[in-house]
């Protein structure tokens, strides 16, 4: 005789919610139910492994019945009494309940099922009725139970030869208005598939039998149609086996299919951890970035598994912004995947997989820049950009995991050098890291600032991306070496005697110099002589802060502010022609001054590859002093 026991309240509330709730992935029940199949069999083989009388052909058999709207799942696994029948399908979570359902109450991520899994609750999401018989490994009865969502159950003994569980579902009827078609899961094709993107890797085989057509040998004949029983899971993943036993071309072929790329991967790092957290990774290294890598609409992530069941495509939790490019999966036991965890246990979980991610592929990365440089140097070309972004974003969180993987063009090496090698080049005399930021190395080259870092035979990194002079004023030192712009500042490149003789003539020309600030008005802070120049008769740095460069990037960024300038400062180099020539005019006519202060500005400027703020007035002022100086 049937008992019938009532869902306790809350567990009402919950199913009430689930069956009645909008769902993007209903289809995911299917994957719960298989995996609770697994876990069931799991534990009957476990236990095998003393009492051999337990031993089993282990499957998981999918049947489809069109005529009474049934799908049909069953194991031979560990089975259930009826005490467990009553603990596990009569109560719904007995922890983390309330939680669940306040965030369905609100629509909070409604794919919350399809992340962390309800088991064989989701069943009710497309069956109107779920019917589970059942014979537990240890008894010899066997029960039916039964429920159709709403308020009760009902449970009683019935007959049944081997241990395991049936779960039967008696699939609602299609609901065309709210576009809920629940035909589909009575399709082969359709299960399938879904065991093909959920469960292809759970370790039992799941069979169903399957539509076949036999071939004719006379053409004229129709083909006959036939069933036949066949495995639809892959079982074991290629992730699972061990790397010695998998080749490169397998491991080419797996990226693609399972990535839809169709390049083979520029680097695969496969990876299997047991401790704390036992994982297994398969990372991959894509040949070609993704168009949008670097917009907002890119969504990053890795395959997240449990046992070999897919929970969900792209994890963003297992992998930061600067890794962003990695594809790849993880699967793990150690995650729970019933709403009686908690989410913050859940989320700790991952942080640790996350952390060891992060450092074996940084470890990876080393490795290949030591060992295969051509390779390192095509990645870099490939995604050093991100590692910079990576660097620069989060105030230099990422500062020390990073800073030994990115890499620079120099004025004395077309090949990529590593801020470590550039220190140890560096000369016995050389205190700081100098830089300089241009279009191009031949633009870099061409400046007036080099001329004496050329003497002196310093090494300079070109800083060719716009976020360079950004992610450098955030790392700010390597190796205690800090970095310094070569178009900013003072250089310190003179000697002593130098320098008073500079500081000296900024002092007894500061008339002078006065007059020439005044002519060129806020278009620069300072006018003065200049330490770093030694042919080029004039240059224009800016101070310390923000760089010409950083106000270009920034301005053209939108709604950039107006007031975001860099402090220019005209420099003119007092050993040079040019100098005497300022020095009599000024002697003779000193309203004249403002004209070639005008023109040393103008001129400065397009030295520097900048746009000129009035370029007719600069043809016109450069027309009338050669007119001039043909009168003299």
């Amino acid at each position: 005789m049937a008992k019938t026991k009532q869902f306790k309240t809350e567990s009402k509330q919950l199913l009430n919610l689930m069956i009645n709730s909008i769902y993007t992935h209903k289809e995911i029940f299917l994957r719960e139910l298989i995996s609770n199949a697994s876990d069931a069999i799991d534990k009957r083989h476990y236990e095998a492994l003393t009492n051999t009388d337990l031993s089993a052909d282990y499957e998981i058999m999918i049947e489809v019945d069109h005529e009474n709207r049934q799908l049909i799942i069953k194991d031979n696994g560990i089975g259930l009494t009826e005490e467990e029948m009553i603990n596990n399908l009569g109560t719904i979570a007995r922890s983390g309940t309330q939680e669940f359902k306040e965030k369905l109450e609100n629509k909070e991520d409604l794919e919350i099922i399809g992340q962390f899994g309800v088991g064989f609750y989701s069943s009710f999401m497309v069956a109107d009725k779920v019917t589970v018989i059942s014979k537990s490994v240890h008894s010899e009865d066997a029960y039916i139970w039964e429920s159709k969502g709403t308020s009760n159950y009902t449970i009683k003994e019935t007959d049944k030869e081997t241990a395991g569980t049936t779960i039967i579902l008696h699939l609602r009827e299609n609901d065309a208005e709210n576009e809920n078609h629940y035909d589909e899961f009575l399709s082969e094709h359709k299960i399938k598939g879904l065991v093909k993107k959920y469960s292809d890797y759970v370790r039992y085989p799941i069979k169903m039998e399957v539509t076949k057509y036999s071939t004719p040998e006379d053409e004229k004949e129709d083909p006959v149609e036939y069933k036949e029983l066949e495995t639809l899971n892959s079982m074991i993943p290629l992730w699972r086996r061990s790397k010695a036993d998998v080749t490169d071309e397998e491991y080419a072929e797996f990226y693609k299919h399972q990535f839809d790329d169709y390049e083979e991967p520029l680097k695969v790092i496969h990876t299997k951890v047991e401790g704390l957290v036992s994982y297994t990774s398969l990372l991959f290294i894509p040949k070609r970035p993704p168009f949008d890598l670097y917009s907002e609409k890119y969504e990053k992530g890795l395959q997240l598994y449990s046992k070999g069941v897919f929970i969900m495509d792209k994890n963003k939790q297992l992998i930061g912004d600067h890794f962003r490019f990695m594809r790849g999966l993880v699967d793990t036991a150690d995650l729970s995947l019933n709403i009686s965890r908690e989410m913050l246990q859940h989320d700790r979980q991952l942080k640790k997989i996350a952390g060891a991610l992060e450092k074996k592929i940084k470890s990876e990365l080393e490795k290949m820049q030591k060992s295969d440089r051509e390779l390192y140097d095509e990645f870099y070309k490939l995604y050093g950009l991100n590692l910079k972004y990576g660097i620069y974003e989060g105030y230099g969180a990422k500062k020390e995991l990073l800073q030994d993987l990115i890499m620079f063009k120099t004025t004395t090496s077309d090949d990529y050098v590593t801020l470590k090698e550039y220190v140890d080049h560096m000369k016995e005399d050389q205190k700081v890291i100098y830089y300089a930021s241009g279009k191009t190395k031949a633009s870099i080259m061409a400046l007036p600032q080099m001329d004496l870092l050329k003497d002196k035979g310093y090494e300079v990194l070109l800083f060719t991306d716009e976020i360079d002079e950004f992610m450098i004023n955030i790392m700010m030192k390597y190796d205690d070496k800090e970095f310094k712009s070569i178009n900013q500042g003072d250089l310190d490149l003179l000697d002593e005697k130098e320098e008073k003789k500079i500081k000296k003539m900024n002092k007894d020309k500061s008339n002078m110099l006065k007059d020439l600030k005044e002519a060129l008005g806020d278009q620069v802070k300072e006018v003065r002589f200049s330490t770093r120049l030694k042919d080029s008769p004039v240059c224009i740095v800016s101070n310390e802060g923000l760089s010409m460069e950083m106000e270009r990037v920034l301005k053209s960024m939108p709604n950039a502010q107006a007031n975001m300038k860099a402090e220019k400062v005209l420099e003119i180099n007092p050993n040079h022609a040019l100098f005497q020539t300022l020095e009599r005019v000024y002697e003779k006519d000193s309203t004249k001054i403002g004209n070639y202060a005008k023109i040393l500005y103008n001129q400065a400027l397009l030295i520097e590859g900048m746009e000129l703020e009035n370029p007719v007035e600069f043809s016109n002022l450069m027309v009338d002093l050669m007119v001039e100086a043909n009168k003299e």
